[in-house]
């Protein structure tokens, strides 16, 4: 595990040296913020405070950004030369892809953290000022909502990873990524589409959105959601670490 937590300290590192990473950062937050903002002054006086539609919106852009944040991890050191070093290194190839996947997740995790002002904020208005919103700030589905977009991101994570894995090119990672994303979003839809109802059935058992938002964003935390995440992040990790392997033979 020592190889992993150096690998992961040093994909961390990098990201606080990209300006990808920061356009990434920034664009989340200034989104966010400003969803945040609209949905604050529509709910003024009017309904109860949603503490979860950051995190609603946070899921989607979540399908966009991830890939931005993982396609360098492999594509950028396999066109510089760098990977055939590192895999001369004596390290396994599983501790890589975890130490890259581990800093990608450590780097998504601190600008989730930051969106945690804005629960701040509602708890601000609704807990202590008690005047201009009623009820107080329902803390479950917030719990909730930031575990299951962890979860998800990780997942996002890996996928985008594993694109990244299989290419030189970071573009073409990063569309790639994206693209498999998207779909994963969209199967939640496939029962509004599709005639064949087992079919579309299976499509939104493998669906990104109907893992999320129809149970942590509404304060269920169910146990299939979370081995369904988890077991998407552990088969993109093995599927990428095959992967690397297989540069080995080339």
């Amino acid at each position: 595990m020592r190889s992993v937590r150096i690998i992961a300290r040093r994909e961390l590192a990098q990201y606080f040296t990209s300006p990808i990473a920061y356009l990434v950062a920034f664009s989340i937050l200034i989104l966010t913020g400003f969803l945040f903002n609209s949905d604050l002054a529509q709910r003024a006086n009017a309904s109860p405070p949603d503490g979860t539609a950051v995190l609603s919106a946070f899921g989607f852009f979540t399908v966009f950004f991830a890939p931005l944040l993982t396609m360098r991890l492999f594509a950028e050191e396999s066109r510089e030369g760098t990977l055939e070093l590192m895999l001369t290194l004596p390290v396994r190839d599983g501790d890589i892809v975890l130490g890259k996947f581990a800093g990608a997740w450590l780097y998504f995790s601190l600008i989730l953290a930051l969106t945690l002002v804005y629960e701040v904020i509602l708890m601000a208005i609704t807990t202590f000022s008690g005047v201009q919103y009623s009820p107080e700030l329902d803390l479950g589905p917030v719990i909730s909502g930031y575990m299951g977009i962890w979860l998800f991101g990780g997942g996002a994570l890996a996928v985008g990873m594993l694109f990244s894995a299989m290419t030189e090119n970071q573009v073409v990672a990063g569309f790639l990524g994206m693209a498999a994303l998207f779909l994963l979003w969209l199967g939640d839809y496939a029962g509004l589409v599709m005639q064949n109802r087992p079919v579309a059935e299976v499509i939104r058992a493998l669906s990104l959105q109907a893992h999320y938002s129809t149970s942590f964003l509404i304060g269920v935390i169910r146990f299939e959601d979370v081995v369904f995440f988890l077991g998407l992040i552990a088969i993109m990790i093995f599927v990428t670490t095959r992967v690397l392997e297989s540069r080995r033979w080339r």
